[in-house]
């Protein structure tokens, strides 16, 4: 893989959410943002997996101080194309580990909203969004 580039519109280099069970975590994240169109990027040293488009953007992994991985309060969200998109990433969350946080629908905080949550086997809240 060559060296991603950081342009002056990326809001974050990467994101980084701690896995419980790597294995368990990538297969739920191969299916779950597969369906948005991210890919597994491949793994990053012997404990860690990147998700991307065209560079890695979204990482999992054994937390580097050996504890468990925690995120209480703390939501991934990830960009639909629209809400079958939006539909596809939470069934395949739940098929592959997942659990409900929200099912697809639209949101009343924000116009045109239209998301799901599901927690990852490791219990991290992720969702995906789009607006309508």
């Amino acid at each position: 893989m060559t060296n991603p580039v950081i342009s002056g519109n990326d809001v974050f280099s990467h994101v980084f959410l701690g896995a419980a069970d790597l294995g368990k975590s990538a297969a739920f994240y191969d299916a779950a943002l597969g369906a948005l169109g991210i890919k597994n990027l491949g793994p990053f040293g012997a404990t860690c997996t990147l998700y991307g488009r065209d560079k890695p953007a979204f990482i999992i992994g054994k937390p580097g101080n050996g504890q468990a991985p925690t995120s209480n309060g703390v939501t991934v969200g990830f960009a639909a194309a629209n809400p079958a998109e939006v539909d596809a990433f939470h069934a395949a969350g739940l098929a592959h580990g997942g659990t409900c946080e929200g099912a697809p629908g639209t949101r009343t905080h924000l116009p045109g909203a239209y998301a799901a949550y599901v927690r990852d086997p490791s219990g991290n809240k992720v969702c995906a969004y789009t607006f309508v």
